[in-house]
């Protein structure tokens, strides 16, 4: 569902050094996505994609925009917005808690969260019938200079004081 909303809100640009990137949903971060040449095997360098081991949303959203299913437009106008970190961080990444709010503030704003749940639940299906292949693990993105060109939250390892607690000993 994640990813419907991020459709909606932009955060995607086609192509930057020959990869397509997708700006994370508190724009702190720029994930790159990199595909075969038939788009079957993708990768990304979010932490889903590299920790969890399935596809995460950057990847999904770039096959979704270079058509693997026709966009459901009541899903993404629903789901944009949605401040998914935020929620995710508040409900201690239990996802189901994270939906449940996200389907009630949908709710509230005159959608009907068995609409949106179908909706996904289709592009899901579309997914899964595709069965894309991971390709290789790509270290997280961190903070960093974003699409939109906002200053680094965190200085690159190579900037950072050597007496700092992140430093290298």
């Amino acid at each position: 569902m994640k990813l419907l909303g991020r459709s909606a809100m932009g955060g995607y640009s086609s192509k930057t050094s020959g990869m397509p990137r997708v700006l994370s949903s508190d724009h702190s971060k720029t994930y790159q996505v990199e595909t075969s040449a038939d788009g079957h095997e993708i990768s990304s360098n979010d932490n889903a994609s590299y920790w969890q081991g399935y596809l995460g949303y950057p990847a999904i959203a770039v096959m979704l925009k270079r058509g693997l299913c026709p966009l459901p437009a009541e899903a993404i106008t629903a789901l944009s917005g949605i401040p998914w970190k935020e929620l995710n961080r508040h409900f201690r990444n239990d996802y189901s808690r994270t939906i449940e709010e996200v389907m009630r503030r949908a709710e509230e704003r005159g959608f009907d969260s068995k609409i949106i749940a179908a909706e996904a639940e289709a592009v899901s299906l579309k997914l899964s019938e595709f069965a894309p292949l991971r390709g290789s693990r790509r270290r997280p993105a961190r903070l960093s200079v974003n699409m939109t060109g906002a200053p680094a939250t965190n200085p690159p390892r190579s900037a950072r004081r050597p007496d700092s607690k992140y430093s290298r000993h």
